[in-house]
């Protein structure tokens, strides 16, 4: 059964962490590109094949498919150092990336100062910290849209590159000669894989090939429409894979959204559904929620239905694959967070701002939980009548159907249904 046909974008509808990375893998099967568009190394699309685990912070997860050509785009702010770092690793277990990844000249790249700047950001702001991943990525968007930035096809120029570097910075420390030193050899690296890639996915698209946008991180952390200031610093929605990789909106056929059959978020800001009691430390610990990029535990709550839909609106979504059902498989009953109760009045979207948000009470339907496992379903009437109840009852509340079911991490551990 082919998964996609045309140009698809794939994006997170929560708090990032949806289980991403497993989708793509699966879906890229069928793809001839996939192309990243936005984020940078804070992003941790996990994969697993075998007993092996795969943890890709900027190469798509396409790379993992040996026809499938991989871009990363101009709206992605790629760190050389872990970009250079994932295309060792890769060839180390046997896996070509020469001639099957094209990365954008245009891409900003994260250097050693934005990591050390964000860092000291988030000391200074002290209990208002937003939770960063102390990656450099808010600085590297900040100096792209100062225009002080640097793209990556200036540091493969990189003689040129070292000598205004020298020239902005007015340093010529021996600790600048040491990292200069060591960023001559990801230029090295690298130069063979800079290229046009909106040229590439255009092409790909006019030739009739299958297309798979990637995103990172989720709706919610959009800079724009996201919890803001408890945000990423990048258009997370499905627009932005028109921005970051230079494709037409009437180029796309169809939005896939990705949600966790609960809901989780690492770091600061607003969690209406979050679940401070022991059952939110056991779904951590079943789940093993811990962040894929920084190892933080992550905050975990019941589904909401309220910030998804909102989600799927912005995205325009078609329909929704539903990760990690089987992490409910022991609870008695699930609550399903439907409206919201703020200042008297109860409201079916969220407001605006991430302090109203922070004052909302969850009004929750208790659905019957299963108490069986999943795990060994791989048809939609395979799963205990509780759970397709429950599938199904996301899908109403969200106003799209729910048309891919993962019950474990592995690839076979996946359901299809029709929407």
């Amino acid at each position: 059964m082919k998964l996609i046909e045309g140009t698809v974008v794939l994006v997170g509808l929560q708090w990032g962490d949806e289980g991403k990375g497993k989708i793509v893998d699966l879906l890229a099967r069928d793809a001839d590109v996939v192309a990243r568009f936005q984020g940078g190394a804070n992003a941790g699309h996990t994969v697993l094949r075998g007993d092996h685990e795969r943890v890709f912070h900027l190469m798509p997860t396409g790379i993992l498919h040996e026809d499938t050509l991989c871009l990363i785009g101009g709206g992605v702010v790629v760190d050389p150092a872990v970009l250079v770092g994932e295309i060792r690793d890769l060839e180390a277990e046997g896996v070509g990336v020469r001639g099957r990844l094209i990365v954008s000249g245009s891409a900003h790249i994260t250097l050693p100062h934005h990591k050390r700047l964000e860092r000291l950001q988030e000391e200074e702001r002290g209990e208002q910290r937003l939770g960063t991943t102390f990656r450099g990525i808010g600085p590297t968007y900040a100096d792209k849209v100062a225009r002080s930035g640097w793209r990556l096809v200036d540091l493969v120029d990189f003689d040129r590159f070292s000598a205004e570097w020298r020239r902005r910075s007015g340093s010529d420390t021996s600790a600048d000669e040491e990292w200069l030193a060591e960023y001559r050899d990801y230029a090295g690296v690298l130069r063979e894989y800079v290229g046009d890639t909106a040229l590439a996915i255009n092409r790909a698209i006019d030739d009739g090939k299958t297309v798979l946008c990637e995103g990172a991180q989720g709706t919610l952390l959009d800079v724009d429409f996201g919890t803001y200031p408890y945000v990423t610093s990048s258009n997370t929605i499905a627009g932005g894979a028109c921005t970051g990789l230079g494709i037409g909106p009437t180029k796309i056929d169809r939005v896939l959204g990705v949600a966790k059959a609960y809901t989780t978020r690492v770091g600061e800001g607003p969690f209406p559904t979050e679940e401070r009691s022991q059952i939110g430390e056991s779904l951590r610990e079943r789940a093993r929620e811990y962040g894929a990029t920084t190892g933080r535990p992550r905050r975990c709550g019941w589904f909401d239905a309220v910030l998804v839909r909102r989600a799927v609106l912005f995205n325009g979504v078609g329909s929704i694959a539903l990760t990690r059902l089987d992490i409910l498989d022991e609870l008695e009953e699930v609550p399903v967070c439907t409206a919201y109760e703020y200042d008297g009045a109860r409201l079916e979207s969220p407001p605006e701002t991430a302090g109203a948000l922070a004052q909302c009470a969850p009004v929750y339907e208790t659905l019957p939980g299963w108490r069986a496992s999943t795990a060994s379903a791989r048809r939609f009437e395979d799963l205990p009548a509780a759970a397709r109840r429950y599938v199904e009852r996301i899908g109403d509340l969200c106003g799209v159907p729910v048309t891919i079911i993962s019950v474990g991490p592995h690839r076979e551990e996946t359901l299809y249904r029709q929407g």
